[in-house]
């Protein structure tokens, strides 16, 4: 069953809550790993792993983003973001991306440089490898923590921080490598590993940062999850045709507003309810869609222009009373008028006093004849009082 408004409220303060219960546990890890080594990296004369230290402290910057993006994104529609605030939620996850890149780039840097310069590293103390596999299985546990948390929460910008984690993982295990190898006679596996770690860290950051840009450029769901949208509004009781179907993200939801046919002769009520029935049948059939926005066709209006010639030439309900009134005479002779606006022309629908004498067909010819907008014209006796 789809959310009433105030349990979606609480559900969207549910998840920022979780969110950032997901996050301080980073932070925790985080903080203890990087005093950790840069305790054990001073004492051992390992100066990488000093490094790799400042690495997991900007893992900590990170996760103070996520915290702030995760309690704003998370507030309700305002006046001025009448569709909420989970954008913020997006651009967290664009500066997640950016700093794997740069991270990435960072790493195939020092690598160069390192294999250029084997020679200048200094000897290690073995309590240097201890702690960096101490400090590797801390963060890989962090990762599979975090990326799971972002799953089930469908937070893209947690995911973006868990690949930030694995990103500070896989530096670990540079570090790590190079220690071992340093003390086993090969410093080269160090700058190797790190060419290696830096490319996959590179690559995951762009297609973080790719998916951020992708969503803050309103890109639509992909087409296989077009067609199952579709096939759900065309199976809503009423709709009898679809056309511009549009739909874009925010966060961990999907926008969404599409045209809708109905039977041109129904009433503006029964209209609304189709309407309302769309929304119910894709809210349930489709859990990732927040809102639907709804317009409702009598016809294909697809074709943009010829809609806005059909507006600008077509009389208003005031101007067809004013043509009417040389075939009805007074006007409180009409009890009820039904205009249809079809196929770029108007058809009447007028209902009269039981005691007015209803117009012949002669003169209501005459008439259709001087005024080419209307395509045909009715009249019924009302007797109702």
């Amino acid at each position: 069953m789809p959310l009433s408004p105030s349990q979606a409220e609480n559900a969207s303060a549910t998840r920022a809550r979780s969110i950032r219960n997901v996050t301080l546990v980073g932070v925790a890890i985080n903080s203890i790993l990087a005093i950790g080594q840069i305790v054990v990296g001073l004492f051992a004369n390992a100066f990488s792993l000093v490094a790799d230290a400042m690495h997991t402290l900007s893992d900590l910057v990170a996760d103070f983003m996520v915290l702030a993006a995760g309690k704003h994104g998370a507030n309700p529609a305002d006046l001025d973001h009448p569709y909420g605030h989970g954008r913020i939620e997006t651009v967290a996850t664009l500066a997640l991306g950016i700093s794997l890149v740069v991270v990435g780039i960072g790493f195939l840097w020092a690598s160069g440089i390192r294999l250029q310069d084997m020679e200048s590293q200094p000897p290690l103390h073995p309590a240097a490898l201890v702690m960096a596999l101490v400090a590797l299985v801390g963060k890989e546990i962090l990762f599979r923590y975090t990326l799971a948390g972002g799953r089930r929460l469908k937070a893209p910008m947690l995911e973006a921080n868990a690949w930030h984690a694995r990103s500070d993982a896989a530096s670990t295990l540079v570090v790590a490598i190079g220690i071992g190898g340093s003390l086993a006679g090969f410093p080269f596996l160090e700058p190797l590993a790190a060419a290696v770690v830096g490319f996959i860290i590179l690559r995951m950051g762009v297609i973080q940062t790719w998916s951020a840009v992708r969503e803050l450029i309103d890109t639509g769901l992909p087409n296989e999850e077009l067609v199952r949208l579709r096939q759900t509004i065309n199976a809503t009781p009423g709709v009898t045709g679809l056309h511009d179907l549009r739909t874009r993200r925010m966060a961990n939801r999907v926008l969404c507003d599409a045209h809708v046919q109905v039977d041109s002769r129904i009433t503006v009520s029964e209209g609304h309810y189709i309407s309302e029935s769309v929304l119910l049948a894709v809210r349930q059939a489709h859990p990732d869609i927040g809102e639907v926005l709804v317009h409702v066709d009598a016809e294909d209006d697809d074709a943009e222009q010829l809609f806005i010639r059909r507006a600008e030439r077509l009389p208003s309900r005031a101007a067809v009373l004013a043509d009417l009134a040389a075939l009805i005479g007074e006007q409180q002779a009409l009890k009820r008028l039904q205009l249809h606006y079809l196929e770029g022309k108007v058809e009447v629908e007028a209902y009269l006093s039981a005691d007015a004498p209803l117009p012949g067909a002669e003169r209501v010819d005459a008439w259709l004849a001087e005024h080419s907008c209307y395509r045909g014209i009715s009249f019924y006796s009302d007797s109702s009082q």
